[in-house]
């Protein structure tokens, strides 16, 4: 069974019945035609020619219907748009420039952070009206091709390697592992991260098996260099068994825990990546290990996969380069001509070694010629 830390399923269904065929507070024209898209994306119908084909997960539905209906209750508010689907194209682009701007703020009076995401949820939204209405005959133009999706990337916690040690220096025992732990393999944190089983780890606690059905992309066996021992003490002195799970602490609460202990030993100051100290989360160090492993890996396919990322992308989203480091050495400064003279030499030996050859070989023929008149008894006369 997977471990889903946000309940998203027991929201949704809670959700779904609760609304008795009408979702509050919206018109009932808007309340059936976003039935008929969340219901449709719950199994997986009229979704878009390029989107991923089946039924969406309870994580996605959760944030979908949530959205969705969050900006169908705006559209009412600001426009008195009754039908969402009535919208014109200059009303769209001017509530999400708005949103985008700050002169639509959320309820705490902040600016939207992620106004790309809601203008994705709609495109999804209008994508789904346009191919089920094709289907009934209704040609229904695309009002979302111009919108800007486009998003700040988030702010995080970047921490050094020696800020790391600091951490799990002051940090109660269970907490040193998890955050060696999570530095370590990178996981994700929290819905790999408390899906993990003791039955997952391998050769002595050296490798883990993130399985299949527990990753947002795919399976993956990695190697952990940083904290085996850690894992074995902890697994031994808690007598878990193979089934077991590793970490059973509500993730809100780990999350509360570090930020206590992150202000203790940092302080409230900001770190490079944009995030104050004080507000270190379990997914900070997801970011963290990228920045530890990225100049330390050879290959960028073989980094893509510890991580359980297909996009090269990801590489820079999560590491931003901090930390990285210049390794050019003397050796790369080999201008080409010296590595032409280099390579004269290179022949230069190489052709000494073929002449010294012939001559052994030359040598080696004459010592056989001897040695068969030998054994026939003819004796090889000198001139002299």
């Amino acid at each position: 069974m997977k471990i889903d830390p946000y309940d998203h399923k027991k929201k949704y269904l809670s959700w779904k019945s609760s609304i008795n065929g009408k979702i509050p507070e919206i018109s009932e024209q808007n309340s059936q035609i976003i039935l008929d898209y969340v219901f449709d994306m719950e199994h997986g119908l009229n979704v878009s020619n390029v989107s991923k084909k089946g039924a969406r997960g309870y994580p996605r539905m959760n944030n979908l219907k949530q959205r969705i209906i969050f900006l169908v209750k705006l559209f009412e508010e600001k426009y008195d748009l009754k039908d969402i689907t009535q919208v014109s194209e200059r009303t769209l682009h001017d509530f999400f420039t708005k949103m985008r701007n700050g002169d639509i703020r959320r309820l705490d009076g902040q600016v939207y952070q992620s106004s790309g995401d809601y203008v994705k949820v709609f495109k999804a939204f209008w994508h789904w009206y346009q191919k089920s209405s094709r289907k009934k005959g209704i040609e229904v133009f695309d009002l979302t091709i111009d919108l800007d999706a486009s998003k700040e990337k988030p702010k995080w916690v970047y921490l050094t390697e020696d800020q790391v040690k600091r951490l799990v220096d002051n940090a109660k025992f269970d907490y040193k592992v998890l955050i060696m732990f999570l530095y370590d393999s990178g996981i994700r944190s929290p819905t790999e991260l408390m899906n993990v089983k003791v039955s997952d780890f391998y050769n002595n606690f050296k490798e883990l098996n993130i399985r299949d059905e527990i990753s947002k992309t795919f399976g993956r066996r990695i190697k952990l260099m940083l904290c085996p021992d850690l894992i074995k003490r902890y697994v031994e002195e808690k007598k878990l068994k193979e089934e077991d799970y590793l970490f059973t602490t509500l993730h809100s609460n780990m999350n509360k825990y570090l930020k206590r202990l992150s202000t203790r030993i940092f302080g409230d100051a900001m770190s490079p990546a944009g995030q104050r100290y004080s507000e270190l989360t379990l997914y900070d160090f997801r970011h963290c290990s990228c920045c530890y492993w990225l100049p330390r890996y050879k290959s960028e396919s073989a980094l893509k996969f510890r991580f359980g990322w297909k996009k090269s992308d990801k590489i820079h989203y999560y590491s931003e380069m901090l930390g990285m480091r210049d390794t050019i050495s003397d050796e790369d400064l080999l201008v080409d001509l010296t590595k032409t003279e280099i390579e004269k030499r290179l022949l230069k030996s190489e052709n000494e070694k073929n002449v010294l050859q012939e001559r052994v070989d030359v040598l080696e023929k004459q010592m056989k010629i001897i040695a068969e008149l030998v054994k026939k008894g003819v004796w090889v006369v000198s001139d002299d």
